[in-house]
């Protein structure tokens, strides 16, 4: 029996909104479920707060932290981003000046790190970057695209392509070239020579919201999740998407993330990780769930069908069903919905082995993939 995938598990507050982990993953930054962003560091084998970012005035619904410049970036449903750059032992806040008259919901930086995109309540995409003259940081704005609010975002490994998904269940692919920030390649790439705001791609396959876009480390394939409970694998998006429509037995995803390319994980409202696999011939099917638990005698099949069928005759027979049963433990990693998965490190092949998901139960959990991929496989 392989060791259980989940080596960490820490239990930081109530309610976890999103997360985020320094360059080198000795701090942890994450929003309790309010207008705070809580810096955390790893001293031995204990977690100390060593700072608390208040400048927002209503929840935090995002937040990245670069990899190579060392910046957090927030954002917030207050309309607000901030960029926070570390002086000494403080964190200084920039304003970034978005424009929005809805909540920011989403934020991730660009794979160069000289931009990054916020999704909005607004039906809109903003692209910000650092203009050095004035010494801060300006967005252009991508309207007139979405017909709801976005939820997620995904930038593209050639910095220049965003996806982005929206609770009106389109996925779409939007070009963010900016002249003086962005480069235009030697080589013969379509993707420099796009103009700004440009729609590369939309893709109607859900019917619901959608959430959770993520491209492979390639940028070959794309996934993201509906709210009815499908995953949507999407490949050559650019030239001639092809789709594989995956549809989920369980509860619906909320966020995807590829390992390799040909294995993703997604995680949603099941509180347990799903792995994903696709075969020689691309066809990606559904593989188990990561977090194996211990089923109790009395959570069988038939113990279930029988509990299940013995509620309703009794709703049936008139009596009452005022009375509300306590949830029982799930006996897993996490107790509630897991809301963001972020990646840790990376293997010599470029696989992803370790990563940490965050969810509503106000745990972050960090997840070993050795020798599960291989399973998986």
């Amino acid at each position: 029996m392989a060791a259980t995938a989940a080596v960490a598990i820490h239990q930081f507050a109530e309610c976890i909104t999103c997360h985020a982990w320094s360059p080198d993953q000795s701090m942890i930054a994450f929003c309790p479920n309010n207008n705070e962003v809580h810096i955390y560091k790893l001293f031995t084998d204990k977690w100390e707060k060593l700072h608390v970012l208040a400048k927002h005035d209503q929840i935090v619904s995002g937040i990245d932290w670069s990899r190579s410049s060392n910046k957090i970036v927030t954002v917030s449903h207050d309309r607000n981003s901030y960029v926070w750059t570390q002086e000494g032992s403080d964190w200084v806040p920039t304003l970034v000046i978005l424009k929005l008259n809805r909540a920011a919901l989403c934020v991730q930086w660009s794979p160069k790190e000289n931009k990054f995109a916020v999704g909005s309540g607004a039906k809109s995409v903003c692209i910000c970057y650092y203009e050095q003259e004035n010494n801060w940081w300006i967005s252009k704005v991508i309207r007139k695209r979405h017909e709801s609010s976005v939820t997620s975002l995904a930038w593209h490994p050639n910095n220049i392509y965003l996806a982005t998904t929206s609770t009106d269940g389109k996925c779409r692919v939007f070009s963010t070239f900016i002249k003086g920030v962005d480069t235009r390649g030697s080589q013969s790439s379509t993707a420099t020579d796009s103009k700004f705001g440009e729609q590369i791609a939309q893709l109607d396959l859900s019917s619901t919201w959608a959430f959770g876009v993520r491209w492979s480390a390639s940028g070959k394939t794309l996934a993201y999740a509906g709210h009815n409970s499908m995953i949507y694998f999407v490949d050559e998006v650019e030239l001639a998407p092809a789709a594989q429509n995956l549809a989920l037995r369980d509860l619906p995803l909320r966020d995807v993330l590829f390992v390799s390319e040909s294995v993703a994980i997604g995680v949603g409202f099941d509180c347990n990780p799903m792995i994903f696999a696709a075969d020689d011939t691309g066809l990606w099917s559904f593989v188990r769930f990561l977090d194996e638990r211990k089923a109790t005698p009395s959570t069988s099949k038939a113990s279930q069908l029988s509990e299940a069928l013995g509620k309703l005759y009794g709703q049936s027979k008139g009596t009452s069903s005022d009375t509300v049963e306590p949830s029982k433990p799930r006996g897993g990693a996490h107790e509630n919905c897991i809301t963001c998965i972020v990646p840790l490190t990376k293997g010599r092949d470029g696989t992803i082995k370790r990563f940490s998901t965050s969810g509503l139960d106000g745990k972050i959990v960090v997840w070993d993939l050795e020798n599960h991929i291989t399973m998986a496989k």
